[in-house]
Formats: structure tokens, sequence, C-alpha cells
């Protein structure tokens, strides 16, 4: 007793069980869930699209989360942002919240039909665009496709930042928190999303990996782009045939694991503040999800280091994940999950870690998935996103959207169910399904003549991360402050709230002052 009273977090022990053995829900309801926050933020864009907004000609940056700062220093007006915050939180955030718990959660079917029926309706009274100048074109398609992955990117930030808090209350369904073993879940897709997000715009996917050394021939920081035959092709990719001498060979591979260890070196520190911060104030932590001492940055990490190292072009990272997935699949069935099931743990650093450490194999065939596809769909030959290919890249996400939605429930059927612990070959599908499936319904914009973002998309793009870190203080905070088992649904649901008003209006004091988070 007298240990407890003097504990951080008293309520350790139960508020692990209270996130232990759990089986999930079904795949249905989860994609359901995943459909409607799309919805909603089309919705808002068409309720949104034609009044007169400043930052309607702003360009933005998908990938560093940076505006061009003379057009922001012009077009942020303080009571505009203020508004324009307060009808994106109402129509959306909030609405997400109820949805994420008991209070609309039994409804979520009902809702959709809904909200697709509401926004078939608003597709079909599609409202005219504006007629713009010439020099306006440009700036305001900026192509449906990288305004829906913006928005992709966005929103799973924003689900994961509601449901890190919401699980440890009694008014978030257990059947939406991670399963122990086997089964789908809304929160299984929290880590592999983070993968498959970052995968799809990374450097390796738009073709600017391969970065050469200074030579006669080309100019510093040239792409290094394969060209004549294929013997040619495989001399230039392998040994950079624009570096001229072995010296610049040399000094190009070190170059590169001292970018690769700097690269991840963040997230290996983050990992290790987390992993210290949960061990001194005795923060609940389920060791079946990552292990004793692992986390969800150093997986992150892994995976970024590996992709660092060992480099391979995006037109044949799809071929080296399937790979991946399918050796570490067959090491599944063969005895390996066995392993990573069993409770029993030795004293060495890989048995203590063993869910974390192996399912680097699976995280990694998945990102470099996601790598293939976005250099393949989004920025074909490493090109940036045009609105030419809007058409083509939409029908290319909805097919693969099927694809991989077919693939999950035959994989979960007849190979091994899904399972979000081992990162199996299953929960891989699973997630680019469930993604490609927030991703088309995203891309639906272009019906409703809306390419520019929301504001409240804007705000937290410029901090994705920054955003991320504060929702995961802030989650300690209130964990520690007070016992959330014992709360009240209407004292869920107003922290909630609270909560996230408190992180947007935080990461809007950062956009507004062009404040932007960044450790590298």
């Amino acid at each position: 007793m007298d240990l407890s009273e003097k504990s951080l977090n008293p309520n350790k022990r139960l508020k692990e069980d209270f996130v232990s053995n759990l089986t999930g829900s079904s795949m249905l309801e989860i994609a359901t869930l995943l459909l409607i926050v799309p919805t909603l933020v089309l919705l808002r864009k068409w309720i949104s699209f034609g009044s007169v907004r400043g930052l309607a000609s702003t360009s933005t940056n998908i990938f560093s989360g940076q505006m061009n700062d003379r057009e922001t220093s012009k077009c942020k007006d303080l009571w505009n942002s203020i508004v324009g915050l307060t009808k994106d939180f109402a129509i959306v955030i909030l609405p997400v919240i109820l949805v994420f718990t008991q209070v609309l959660a039994e409804w979520i079917y009902i809702l959709a039909i809904i909200l697709i029926i509401v926004l078939l309706i608003c597709i079909l009274s599609k409202r005219p665009s504006r007629p713009t100048l010439k020099s306006e074109i440009g700036q305001q398609n900026l192509s449906s496709s990288r305004m829906s992955i913006l928005s992709y990117r966005v929103f799973m930030v924003v689900i994961t930042c509601i449901c890190i808090l919401a699980v440890d209350f009694k008014i978030f369904p257990r059947r939406y928190a991670k399963t122990e073993t086997y089964g789908t879940s809304l929160m299984d897709l929290g880590v592999g999303s983070f993968v498959v997000a970052n995968s799809l715009v990374s450097k390796q996917a738009r073709g600017i990996m391969f970065v050469c050394c200074q030579s006669p021939r080309k100019p510093s920081g040239a792409l290094c782009r394969p060209t004549g035959s294929w013997r040619r092709r495989r001399y230039h990719y392998r040994y950079h045939h624009c570096c001229h001498r072995r010296r610049h060979l040399y000094h190009h591979r070190h170059r590169n694991w001292k970018v690769a260890l700097q690269s991840v070196s963040p997230l290996v520190l983050l990992g290790a503040g987390r992993l210290i911060f949960t061990a001194g104030v005795e923060y609940q932590v389920h060791v079946g999800e990552y292990g004793v001492h692992w986390n969800f940055f150093f997986t992150l990490a892994a995976v970024s280091l590996l992709t660092s190292i060992i480099h391979i072009h995006p037109k044949y990272c799809g071929i080296f994940g399937m790979v991946i997935l399918i050796a570490y699949q067959m090491s599944l069935k063969y005895g390996l999950s066995n392993f990573l099931l069993s409770s029993q743990r030795a004293s060495d650093i890989i048995s203590q870690n063993k869910e974390g450490f192996f399912s680097i194999f699976g995280y990694w065939g998945m990102y470099l998935i996601g790598v293939h596809l976005g250099y393949s769909i989004f920025f074909v030959n490493g090109a940036s996103i045009n609105t030419g290919s809007n058409q083509l890249t939409r029908k290319s996400v909805f097919i693969l959207c099927i694809f991989f939605w077919s693939l999950t429930l035959i994989l979960d059927r007849y190979v091994e169910r899904v399972s979000r612990r081992m990162c199996n070959l299953a929960y891989v599908t699973l997630v680019l399904a469930q993604n490609f499936q927030v991703l088309s319904v995203f891309m639906l914009s272009e019906y409703i003549s809306v390419q520019r973002p929301l504001l409240v998309e804007e705000v937290f793009n410029q901090n994705l991360l920054g955003s991320f870190l504060l929702a995961n203080v802030l989650t300690g905070l209130v964990n520690l402050s007070i016992d959330t088992l014992s709360a009240s649904s209407f004292a869920a649901v107003s922290i909630l709230i609270g909560y996230m008003l408190f992180l947007t209006a935080a990461v809007s004091f950062a956009w507004f002052h062009n404040l932007k988070f960044k450790f590298w």
C-alpha cells in the first residue's frame, strides 16, 4: 500500500490489464470507420468551397509542410484563421471524436450510409469553378492527387492523436483497441499507417535517393539516372558511374552511412526518451505490444536505417519487399509465430523484445512496397505529381484498394489470420488496403471542385511530427493527473474534446508564427 501511494501511476497494473487480451473488431467495421473520416473532410471542403479565404493562393509543400513565406505573410489573418479552424474542428474533428467513442459507435453504419448519400448529392450538384487567370491555374490546381495525399497524411495523424488518449477511457470501445495476438482493430493500423504514409512520399519514392557527388558531366546534386543498355544501367546503378574515381565512390558510401545515421538519430533519441520516461514514472506499458524495451520509434528508426543502408531502386522495391514478406511469412508459418506469441522470455535483449525486433521485417517489406507504389503511381519516373495524371492515379489507387482487400481476405482465411503483433503478410495487406481506401475517397475531391486543403490540414501539415509528439506528452500528463478508468462518459468526452482543442490551438499558434518543429 505504501508503495502504491508513493507511485506516480498507482493504477499501472489495472491500466495494463485494461488494454490486454483484446480480440478486436471486424474488418467491415474498421473499414466503415475509416470511410466516415474522409467523407466528413470532403463534405467540409464542399461547404467551404467558394468562400473567400485568404489561403486560396498559397503554395503548400505536402512533404516539408512549409508554405511560401511571402504568400504566408500576406494571407494569414488572425480572426479569419480562428473562424476557419473553429468550423473545421466542429464539422470534422468533433464528429470523429464522437464516432470513435461510444457516443456514436453503435451508429456508424447508418451514419456512413447517410454521409455517402450526402456526398453523392454534392458530387452530382458540382459547383462550377470560378474563372482563373492562367497564372493562377498552377497554384489552384495543386492536383487532387497532391491534396489527397496531404489530407490522408494529416488525418492519419489526427486519428492517431485522438486514439492514443481515448483508449485509456472506458468510453472508447474495447474492440477498437489493439489486439493481443490475432484480429483487426482500429488502433492496430496506427504504426502500419505511419510506415505507409512515409513511404508513399519518401525521397526514394520521389526518385531523389541516389544523389551523386560532383562531377564534370553533371552539376552537384544531379540525379543519378540509368541510361543505355541493361548492362550499362546495372553498372551505372550499382557503382554510381557518374562518380569517375574510386575515391569518389568511397566517400559516397561513407556519406551514405553518415546520412543514414543522422536521419535515424532523432527517432532513436525519441525512442530512448520514451523508454526512460515510461520507466521513470512507472507509466503503463503493454509488453506484448513491442516487447520490454522496444517502442514505436525504434521500429521507425530500424526501417529507416535498413532502407538507407541497402539501396534499392524504387522500381524494384516492390519485388524486393514481397520477397522479404514471403520469406518472413514462411518463417512465421514454420515455428517463428509460436516463439513470438509465447509469454516466455529469456534474458537476452532479442528475446526480451522479440515482437519489436522480428516485426521489423514485416514493416520493412511494407515500406518497400509503399516506396514502389509511390514511385509508380504518384511520382512517375521521379517526377512531381502533375494534374494531367489525376485520372490515371485515381483509377490506380481504386484498383489497388480492391486488390489489397481481396488479398487480405484470402490470406486471413487460408494462410494466417491478421496479426499486428507479428506484422505478418495479412496485416501488411490489410494496412495497404485500408490506407488506399482512405486515399481513394479523398481523391473524390476533384468531383466537387475542391483543390485546396482545409485550414486545419495546413496547420497540422506544417508540424506533423511535432503535433504527434505533443499529443504523446499530453496523453502522458492526462494519465498521470487523473484516473482515466473511473472517469464518467461525460468527463471522458469533455477531456478528449479539450485535449484536441488544446492540440489544435498549439499547432495553429506554431503555424501562424511560421514555427516548424524539426530535428534535422
